[in-house]
């Protein structure tokens, strides 16, 4: 079988990234989003590890990830997995949270997984109707989708809160690479810098953020190369913005995260823009 996967947007959804796809070999590594995940699957079996174990999302089951949380993704049967994904920002599963159910506090889902074909159902038809150019629907749908997910499955995501020195420290850390993500310091000169041991540093970071400084540093920079992308950077002016080595270093990271290269990824935002 071959691989095949669409990341695009569509104007009358702002915000909201959307991704058809079949893989079979393909292994999503250690990754976040900033928006929500919303993964339908068609056919098959996703496996993610997500919340210290192994998650399994079937046909006719929704792989539900709040924004920020780290997971991984790959086949969990030899014929892989087909599925559609819808990723709402934050603000809008907010909007419709206030709007249409009774939740307190910032909205999210409490398991991640949820068997129901239904919303398997409504989540394909969103996906149609932004192929289809329909704005009414696409919009109609994504709301009904969510509210049926947030009823079905929401709560009230836990606020961080740094309050142990350990979160500080990790917290200034990660403050020291999002401003030097294109030439980091060592691990030993970081910790050095902020006055505590490797290891200190190491375990509170992982603590904080679920995973180690260095694979938290190679997630924000294909964030960062995404804006980029999306704001019309070639790929090899991108690479070297965000600290990759060359072109071909951040196509193997942005492939293994996001699930297409990023040529591709950037060509499907520019047919958007073109269509405008």
């Amino acid at each position: 079988m071959n691989e095949r996967a669409r990341h695009w947007q569509y104007d009358e959804l702002p915000g909201v990234d959307l991704l058809r796809a079949r893989y079979v070999h393909k292994t999503f590594v250690r990754h976040t989003h900033e928006n929500f995940v919303i993964a339908a699957i068609a056919d098959g079996v996703e496996v993610f590890h997500h919340g210290g174990g192994d998650q399994y999302a079937g046909a006719g089951a929704l792989a539900l990830v709040n924004p920020d949380t780290p997971h991984t993704g790959r086949a969990g049967v030899p014929e892989g997995w087909r599925y559609g994904a819808v990723y709402p920002p934050p603000g809008v599963v907010a909007e419709i949270a206030a709007e249409t159910t009774a939740l307190r506090g910032t909205p999210g889902f409490v398991s991640p997984v949820v068997d129901d074909p239904y919303a398997v159902g409504l989540v394909h038809q969103v996906l149609r109707a932004a192929e289809e150019g329909n704005a009414l629907a696409a919009d109609t749908l994504l709301r009904v989708a969510v509210t049926r997910l947030l009823r079905l499955n929401g709560g009230p995501l836990p606020r961080r809160e740094v309050r142990t020195a350990g979160a500080r420290i990790a917290a200034r850390a990660r403050g020291v690479l999002e401003e030097r993500m294109a030439c980091p310091p060592s691990l030993e000169r970081l910790a050095a810098d902020l006055g505590t041991s490797p290891f200190a540093l190491l375990r509170a970071f992982r603590d904080v953020y679920g995973m180690p400084p260095h694979a938290w540093l190679t997630d924000a920079r294909v964030r960062r190369a995404r804006q980029l992308l999306d704001a019309g950077t070639a790929p090899s002016e991108v690479a070297v913005a965000v600290g990759f080595t060359d072109q071909p270093h951040l196509n193997r990271h942005f492939t293994r995260m996001v699930g297409v290269p990023p040529g591709a990824y950037q060509r499907e935002r520019k047919n958007v823009q073109d269509q405008r």
